[in-house]
């Protein structure tokens, strides 16, 4: 299957870039991946036809993201019908300068890029945490900015001030934006594959591992997930969607186990015991990082709060798109993360 569309992809290696790639090249779609490094051209290749991905539509461009034209002034990108941008940092311990420089300076150029071809549309990856911010706020002082990066983390502040900054930017400029929302990404839903092993992974390696000392939060503490397969199939549904224009999706599994039930199931699966102690994120936050065995900037994610998943279920569920069963998703996923081939 081929069709008109063309795809720009920013951040095609990593994680959810890849199997981004995979879906748009499964589908026919033609698909150029923005690299800083063209030299990882051939990893990513190889890595699609290890799936069974045809790469005869797959070409790439050099691009660099941290230089303020990012390197793509040349080409002729008129034919491209569509953007993502799924790049940036995920970590935990930036400073705020680079959390900043990763993940807002990035994303303003590549609503600033997607500025420059007519009728584009630009599809950006945000987190459920954090969507949903007011392009007005834009832009915020030096003094709201240290205050927010010193209470969420360098990087869960990051990705709000960009949530910000991309609606706002793309406002001005009048590109066709729609911000994808999705929760904690985990493996694939058939195989359990992933390479991301931070945020809920490493509790669940812990917890396998008898390295929990406690299972952190009570019966509505609330960590969602999605499969990487289904976000990166509800992505490539957006881009032809005159409905979803200036539309944000919170994409994640209301179906997701409460946390204490979903350690107690992957213990279970593992015939491990879970930790009898339980305890409330607001004692968890007190301990040092020793004992709590917690990196703070996790520990805002462990929250009773449910987000607005209506639109991008009815959206999905117009498409034929499904969930897939999460119980077993997870207990797919943690043998993968155990098996050794993550990370």
């Amino acid at each position: 299957m081929k069709t008109n569309r063309h795809a720009l992809v920013f951040g095609a290696t990593g994680f959810i870039g890849r199997w981004l790639t995979k879906e748009l090249l499964d589908q026919g779609i033609r698909t150029t991946a923005a690299l800083r490094n063209i030299n990882r051209l051939p990893a990513l290749r190889e890595w699609l036809t290890d799936r069974s991905t045809n790469v005869d539509l797959l070409d790439v461009e050099h691009a660099d993201l941290a230089s303020e034209e990012i390197g793509l002034s040349g080409p002729d990108f008129s034919h491209v019908s569509e953007i993502y941008n799924v790049a940036g940092a995920y970590a935990f311990g930036m400073s705020p300068d680079t959390a900043h420089a990763a993940n807002v300076e990035t994303s303003r150029r590549v609503v600033e890029f997607a500025a420059t071809i007519p009728n584009v549309r630009l599809i950006h990856l945000s987190g459920y945490r954090v969507g949903g911010q007011d392009p007005a706020s834009v832009p915020w002082s030096e003094q709201k900015r240290k205050q927010q990066y010193k209470r969420l983390g360098a990087y869960e502040a990051s990705k709000v001030e960009s949530d910000a900054v991309v609606k706002s930017r793309a406002g001005e400029l009048g590109v066709s934006l729609t911000i994808a929302n999705p929760a904690s990404v985990i493996g694939h839903s058939n195989t359990g594959e992933s390479d991301q092993t931070l945020g809920l992974a490493t509790t669940v390696l812990d917890l396998i591992a008898g390295k929990l000392p406690a299972l952190p939060g009570n019966s509505r503490t609330f960590v969602p997930v999605v499969t990487v397969d289904y976000l990166a199939r509800f992505m490539v549904l957006l881009p032809p969607q005159d409905e979803t224009h200036g539309e944000s999706y919170w994409i994640l599994d209301d179906n997701t186990p409460a946390l204490p039930d979903l350690l107690h199931l992957i213990a279970r699966h593992h015939g491990v015991k879970p930790p009898r102690l339980r305890i409330p994120v607001s004692i968890v936050k007190l301990l040092p990082r020793a004992i709590s065995k917690a990196d703070p900037e996790t520990l805002s994610f462990l929250s009773p709060q449910r987000y607005p998943t209506g639109s991008a279920n009815r959206f999905a569920e117009h498409h034929g798109l499904m969930q897939p069963e999460i119980k077993s998703v997870l207990t797919r996923w943690s043998e993968y993360l155990t098996a050794g081939k993550a990370g």
